[in-house]
């Protein structure tokens, strides 16, 4: 598996022998795969409650999961509107 990056349209580009996987707008993608992510862990979690003893604390374990998840889900869309650009001619590292 080969990554690239095109630096002009911010597209990820994944390589799997004779097939390619490319990646339009990954802010977005990250968000959507985010947001699936918290249903997954919401809908396991309400399962383990019906049981009692070791998965009902592993359905909390999983509700505080996707609650960290919640608060990721804004900050993929802000780093989505502010990013730090690189200046041509600057020699300095972030």
């Amino acid at each position: 598996m080969r990554k690239e990056r095109n630096s002009q349209n911010n597209d990820w580009t994944f390589t799997f022998g004779h097939e390619e996987l490319v990646i339009h707008q990954r802010y977005e993608v990250l968000s959507i795969v985010n947001d699936f992510m918290l249903g997954v862990w919401f809908t396991l979690g309400s399962v383990c409650f019906f049981f009692e003893g070791t998965l009902k604390t592993i359905g909390v374990w999983l509700f505080v999961i996707g609650s960290v998840q919640l608060l990721i889900r804004p900050m993929i869309r802000l780093h989505r509107y502010i990013r730090f650009k690189r200046l041509p001619g600057s020699d300095q590292d972030y």
